[in-house]
């Protein structure tokens, strides 16, 4: 990279940069390599970390330490409700049409039928659809996530909850881009299981927590030893879990920064709109750091490695692809296939600042003003 240019890092719903929190107790941990299971002193210290950075996660979202269960990440904790609501007797599922692919390609291969709850022109579910759905026979999860990993629009999971309650159904929300980004009260949403990411809120990769309400019963899906209280089986992640728990109680302490994160996006947003592009999902609640747009024949890949060449890090909606860059099916689903190969992600977190953004929106124009003048020529 050029070393004139910044190097600019606005890709965090894709992965947060570790939190200096994090790495400490991280590094901390990794000195004392006992398992927690061992009953000698040193397991027991183990245990205690375990115990702790359990006790910090169940903080950020309100439940006692006991709800929260260790898993791999954010996948497996999607997996895990999925499979536990099959397990409790859920007949079928209902999923929105903007869940990411770990609830979406999971509820697919579950066995039971599965229907999309459709979403308006802002990404925002459709209650009315979702309370004639619930009005079928048959025990019903429902999976809605708290918000969105392109748009960052925040969902009514709270009138979903009373919704699915009303029918004695099972909700799932995932809620791994929301964490650590705004206040979560888990009773206060209404939901029965809640994916959650370490990653994604300035922990390691490779560590996430499933927290069940005292309406679900987790069934586990890894067999062997009691781990997790019997939910999931394998040696728990110390060090991984003791950098989730860290970075988890420093985003409960930033949400107030991170709310003012609002104000740069909206700058940034204006400046863009005021050249062609368009806000996607501007007319609902948002996630403050994040912004989601489109500049008409200005392909995501493009504006991607544009963005990139300017030294600015940003993503194509969803970067859990394998590398790849294709058509937003978020956007798709919001009823606007026509911004979908254009749509373009900006997320912000706990490190970024002012001057990030609008340096940013300085390269994505320059950018943007080349894409038009290369469009005349050929014209």
């Amino acid at each position: 990279m050029n070393a004139s240019r910044p190097s600019i890092y606005l890709d965090y719903n894709a992965t947060a940069p570790l939190r200096p929190q994090a790495k400490e107790a991280l590094l901390r941990a990794l000195e004392s390599p006992a398992n927690p299971s061992s009953v000698h002193a040193a397991g027991r210290a183990a245990r205690d970390v375990v115990e702790r950075g359990r006790a910090q996660v169940g903080a950020l979202v309100g439940v006692p330490a006991g709800s929260v269960t260790f898993v791999s990440g954010g996948t497996e904790a999607n997996a895990l409700a999925i499979e536990s609501a099959k397990a409790a007797g859920v007949e079928r599922i209902l999923i929105s049409a903007i869940e990411h692919d770990a609830v979406t390609e999971t509820a697919k291969t579950s066995g039971l039928p599965v229907e999309v709850l459709p979403v308006d022109n802002n990404g925002v579910a459709d209650l009315g659809w979702l309370a004639q759905a619930l009005e079928k026979p048959g025990k019903t999860l429902v999976c809605l996530m708290l918000a969105n990993n392109e748009t960052g629009v925040i969902q009514p999971v709270d009138k979903a909850s009373a919704l699915v309650r009303a029918h004695d159904g099972w909700l799932h929300v995932d809620a791994v881009q929301a964490a650590g980004k705004i206040a979560i009260d888990f009773s206060g949403l209404g939901a029965d299981t809640m994916a959650l990411s370490a990653h994604k809120l300035g922990g390691p990769q490779g560590v996430g927590a499933l927290v069940a309400g005292t309406r679900a019963t987790v069934t586990r899906r890894l067999h062997g030893g009691g781990q997790e209280r019997g939910r999931r089986a394998g040696t728990e992640n110390v060090a991984g879990i003791a950098a989730f728990g860290a970075a988890a109680q420093a985003a409960q302490e930033g949400l107030a920064s991170m709310a003012e994160q609002a104000q740069w996006r909206d700058a940034l947003a204006q400046r863009l709109k005021a050249e062609g592009a368009v806000v996607l999902g501007e007319g609902a609640d948002r996630l403050p750091q994040t912004l989601c747009l489109a500049g008409e024949g200005f392909g995501s890949e493009v504006q991607v490695m544009n963005m990139d060449l300017a030294g600015i890090m940003v993503s194509a909606g969803s970067a859990c692809s394998s590398g790849k860059v294709k058509a937003s099916r978020v956007v798709e689903a919001m009823g606007r296939a026509d911004l979908a190969p254009f749509a373009l992600r900006i997320s912000g977190g706990w490190a970024s600042t002012e001057d990030d953004w609008i340096k940013c929106g300085d390269a994505w124009l320059a950018a943007w003003k080349r894409i038009g003048a290369r469009r005349r020529e050929v014209a």
